[in-house]
Order: C-alpha cells, then structure tokens, then sequence
C-alpha cells in the first residue's frame, strides 16, 4: 500500500492490488476466514525482464513501455498471494496506450488554447489566463490518479472476482485541488491530514466484487505521523541551508561571477553546476533518512484505517528499513539509468507484502462478481508521471 509524491498513499507506489473487502450492506460478519499474505516474489527473476523492457524502449523511444508495464505487472500480482491464491491482472498494453492517446488529447487542446490566448490577449492578461490553467493541471492530475486505480482495481481479480472501485474521478480531482491549496498555504503541514483524507476516498469506494472496502479515519489516527512530520519537515532546513553554503563557496571559488562580466568560456559555469548536482546527489541520502520516519508512519497510518467485516490490518515497516529500500532502489535505478525499474518494483512489492498481516476475519467467499471497468489506461496518471507500479 503506497503513497505517491502527490498525497497519495506510498504502498500504491510499490502496486500492490486491493487487499480488504466489506459486505455492501455492512452486516455483521460471520463465518469469515482470516486473511493470510505471503509472497513467491523473487526480484532476481526481474531481471532479465528488465534488459527487455529497457532496450525494447529504446528501440520504440519508449512506447513499449505500455506492455513493458503490463507485463510487470502481470508477474508481480502473480506472486502475491491471499489465503495461498494469487491475484491476477488482466490488463493489456493497449489499453495503457489508448489512455495516454487520450491524455495527450486532454493535455494538448488547454494548452494550446492557452497559448493562442495569451497572443491574442497580450501579455497584461497573460497572468489571468495561465492562472485557471495552472488550477486546471491540479485538478487534472487529481483526476489522473483516480483514473488511474480505478483502471488497475478494475483489472486485478483474485478467486476469479474482479475489483471495483467506484465515486467520482471529477469530485476526487477538486478534492485533490483543495488539498493541494492547503498544503501550499500551511508550508506543507496540511499533508498528513490530505494524505489520509485522499486515501479515505479510494478505499471507502473499492469494492471485491459486490463487497465494500471501508476506511476508518479513527484508527488510522491512532497511529501518530504529525510528530515524524515535524521532524521531517524541521530536519530539512539542516541539509537546505547545508547545500546553499556549499553552492556559494564553490561559486566563490570557481569565480562564476568574474566568469560572466568577462565574457570567458562558459566552463567554469559548467564545472560548477556539474559539483552542486553532486552535492545535491550526496545529500539526498540524508534528506530521505530525515523524512523516513514520517514516511513509515503514514503507510502504517493508512493500513491501520482499511477494515473488512470483522478484520484490520497491520503494515509493520520501520524508518531504517524503508530508507534502505528506497536509497537502494535510487541507486540501482540511477547507475543502470532506469533499466532496473521492474526489478525495483517487485523488490518493492515484496518489502511491503512481508510486512503486513490481518487479524480477525472477512467473508470474502461471499462475493459476487460485477462489470469489467473502463476499456482504456490511466492515460492522465503516466502523463504526470505517477504510476503505482
């Protein structure tokens, strides 16, 4: 279960499919089984997987990505397992490549409206016009992400019952908005909050077939992130004001200023830039260990509040270890320049799915099936670069 760079939670990141169900009508539970996961994720059977997708990427200047995904996917949900049966994805590539036909359709047509304004109007009004266009991209990559699970719920299925997920992608994408608003206006401190209420809306409107998934915010509560958050958030100013004093020592020390007002070449401009990415590099490390507790908390958080008839559930991750997981997989994504991405992922998946366990019982024999799901991809969610998995 994730959270996405954009509020969401970071387990959906990692692509793991739906794991809790509840009745429609909430009865009281009965006769239920207790929900066991375990995996057969083997990371090391990735790789060959991933030289593929890598060089047929090239080759295709990346449009082979939407079946390089599919197939990643298809493998990962293959070795997660419920109660010793697998989900299954039964998505296709097509599909991915019809929805980003769609997106980049969706995306153009503003901008380009956008652009033929701003001449026509001129630039005194430019400002009032990119404005709404910036609050129209919020809204859109809310949007995206619903879409997004909505298509992945909707093509996972276990025991042969497919996933549901049902609400609003045009009232999630304003309530995303909001979020984002007050995100900006509180520095960030509004985030925690908008984390859970985004992952309130997602879960509360799953479904494993004719069942519902239900999300109580109280005991997602229960578990403190505000706490981990100010750590995170005051911890930062340490490595920020670090990089600014390094950037201007080595900017006093390459003479970049004396550079410029002569009019030599451009070098020293280049060298320096090339050492302040550097530092940027080496500090990252830091920065991701300072923002590891808060990133612990709120996936254990989130798992907390997902319930199924008499059922919760429990995601048992640590700051150090998630840190390691994250800081490797950066580092083997970067020196193979992204080659590695499905080996990250069902290493990823398999982090997560080790760690959670259930207590008490749901009756997810009693589902029954429902109708397929949209017929394209989540278009939206790759143009704005976020993906589950």
């Amino acid at each position: 279960m994730t959270d996405t760079p954009s509020g969401l939670p970071p387990e959906e990141s990692a692509g793991l499919p739906p794991i809790a169900v509840e009745d429609t009508i909430g009865s009281p539970p009965s006769g239920g089984q207790t929900l066991k996961f375990d995996t057969t994720l083997r990371p090391s059977s990735f790789l060959g997987l991933s030289l593929k997708n890598g060089l047929l990427n090239l080759i295709t200047l990346t449009l082979w990505r939407f079946w390089g995904k599919t197939e990643v996917r298809r493998r990962v949900w293959q070795g997660i397992r419920l109660n010793g049966d697998a989900f299954e994805y039964t998505g296709r590539g097509v599909e991915l490549f019809i929805g980003f036909l769609l997106a980049l359709l969706v995306l153009g047509l503003p901008f380009l409206l956008i652009i033929f304004a701003v001449q026509f109007a001129g630039p005194m009004y430019a400002g009032l016009i990119i404005l709404p266009l910036y609050l129209f991209i919020f809204w859109l990559s809310g949007f995206g992400v619903f879409t997004a699970y909505r298509y992945m719920a909707s093509r996972t299925t276990w025991r042969g019952i497919r996933f549901e997920l049902g609400g609003s992608a045009t009232g999630f994408g304003f309530k995303y908005l909001g979020i984002m608003f007050l995100n900006g206006i509180t520095l960030g401190w509004y985030a925690p909050a908008g984390e859970r209420q985004l992952a309130e809306s997602l879960w509360s409107a799953l479904s494993f077939g004719n069942r519902r998934f239900r999300f109580y915010a109280a005991k997602s509560e229960r578990e403190g992130v505000y706490g981990a958050f100010a750590l995170g958030w005051f911890g930062t100013i340490v490595p920020y004001f670090l990089f600014i004093i390094i950037a201007v020592v080595i900017a006093v020390a390459t003479g970049a200023g004396a550079s410029t007002a002569s009019n030599t070449p451009p070098m020293p401009q280049m060298a320096m830039m090339g050492i302040i990415y550097a530092v940027m590099l080496c500090l990252a490390p830091l920065i991701l260990l300072i923002w590891a507790p808060y990133q612990a908390a709120i996936l254990r958080s989130i798992t907390a509040g997902v319930g199924v008839d008499g059922a919760s559930f429990k995601l048992n991750v640590k700051a150090i270890a998630l840190w390691w997981l994250i800081v490797t997989n950066l580092f083997f994504l970067l020196i193979t320049l992204g080659f590695l991405m499905p080996w990250v992922q069902a290493r990823t998946a398999r982090f997560l799915v080790e760690r959670l366990t259930s207590t008490g019982e749901a009756r997810v024999d009693e589902a029954l099936q429902t109708g397929r799901g949209p017929g394209s991809g989540e278009g939206l969610a790759d143009a704005f670069g976020f993906s589950l998995i």
